[in-house]
C-alpha cells in the first residue's frame, strides 16, 4: 500500500519557523517527483514547491526565499522548510509524490499562523 503522511504542522505567531515532514512508503521513493501543496478553507489548492528526483526545486513567488523543500530518499521524506511565517501562510499542507502517471496525496497537516 502506497501512503504518504504529513506531520509538523502547528499553531504559530507571525515569523516565526516550523519544518514540516512527509514520509513515504509503498514506493521507490528516490525516482518521484515531491511536492508540498496548500488549501486554506474556500481557496483553491496552490502549488509551494518541488523537488525532482534529481534535487532541482521550484517555489512558488509567495513563499520563495522563506520556504525551503528538501528531501532525504535514505528516509523517504521530503520536508518542507519554513521561516518567516505570514498569517497568509495559514493552510492545510499536503504532500504530493509523481511518477510518470502515477500520483499520490498526503492527508495533509495544518498549519495556522496567528498572534
Amino acid at each position: 500500500q502506497v501512503q504518504l503522511v504529513e506531520s509538523g504542522g502547528d499553531l504559530v505567531q507571525p515569523g516565526g519557523s516550523l519544518r514540516l515532514s512527509c514520509a513515504a512508503s509503498g514506493i521507490i521513493f528516490s525516482m518521484y517527483r515531491m511536492a508540498w501543496y496548500r488549501q486554506a478553507p474556500g481557496k483553491q489548492r496552490e502549488l509551494v514547491a518541488t523537488i525532482t528526483s534529481g534535487g532541482s526545486t521550484n517555489y512558488a513567488d509567495s513563499v520563495k526565499g522563506r520556504f525551503t523543500i528538501s528531501r532525504d530518499n535514505a528516509k523517504n521524506t521530503v520536508y518542507l522548510q519554513m521561516n518567516s511565517l505570514k498569517p497568509e501562510d495559514t493552510a492545510v499542507y499536503s504532500c504530493n509524490a509523481r511518477f510518470r502517471a502515477l500520483e499520490y496525496w498526503g492527508q495533509g497537516t495544518q498549519v495556522t499562523v496567528s498572534s
